[in-house]
């Protein structure tokens, strides 16, 4: 499973201390994040099959950033 996060992520530096933090606390997630994009969004897969959003979000909070989930988006079928 993939969860998306948006973060309020400044530059590479910091993404690369999270990126390190996030794959030390949690084993068998994968991380990456995408700062060309206006969300500066977080990837995190897991290989477990789930994605503990709370504990992420709590500790880039911890660690000084914001995160939240990026919400899926189903888009009207009657169109």
């Amino acid at each position: 499973m993939v969860e998306v996060f948006i973060t309020d992520v400044k530059d590479d530096c910091e993404a690369q201390m999270l990126l390190g933090r996030i794959h030390a606390a949690f084993t068998g997630y994968k991380a990456n994040f995408d700062l060309d994009d206006c969300d500066r969004i977080l990837r995190v897969l897991s290989s477990n099959g789930f994605v503990e959003t709370c504990h992420v979000i709590r500790l880039l909070k911890d660690l000084g950033c914001h995160a939240e989930v990026l919400p899926d988006i189903v888009p009207d079928a009657r169109y």
